[in-house]
């Protein structure tokens, strides 16, 4: 079975605490959710002023059941982080993981 990345990319607006945003994210991500079916881990990335977070999840069904509930019932945690990101230079990608290379595989 394949895992699934859902890959996001964006730069926060000019006005932005990083601290901040890195409050409401981290807040996002551990009381919601990593409380849904089939999220096995998040993490976020920084280079500059693009920010990247990706999230793992055990199946598609589970990642579009958590899509689908987050766009039909956005909580206050998700309202403010997202309050802190530039929509215009948003961009997301979603991924199939078929198999895990460790690197003895690779020998």
């Amino acid at each position: 079975m394949s895992n699934v990345v859902f890959y996001n990319s964006y730069k926060l607006k000019k006005e932005t605490s990083v601290s901040d945003f890195l409050q409401a994210k981290s807040n996002l991500t551990s009381q919601q959710v990593s409380k849904n079916k089939g999220w096995v881990s998040s993490t976020y990335l920084r280079e500059g002023d693009l920010w990247a977070d990706y999230s793992v999840w055990e199946t598609m069904d589970d990642f579009k059941a958590f899509v689908t509930s987050a766009r039909a019932n956005p909580t206050d945690l998700a309202k403010k982080m997202y309050s802190f990101i530039d929509s215009t230079t948003s961009k997301s990608h979603i991924y199939t993981v078929e198999r895990h290379i460790t690197p003895s595989d690779a020998e």
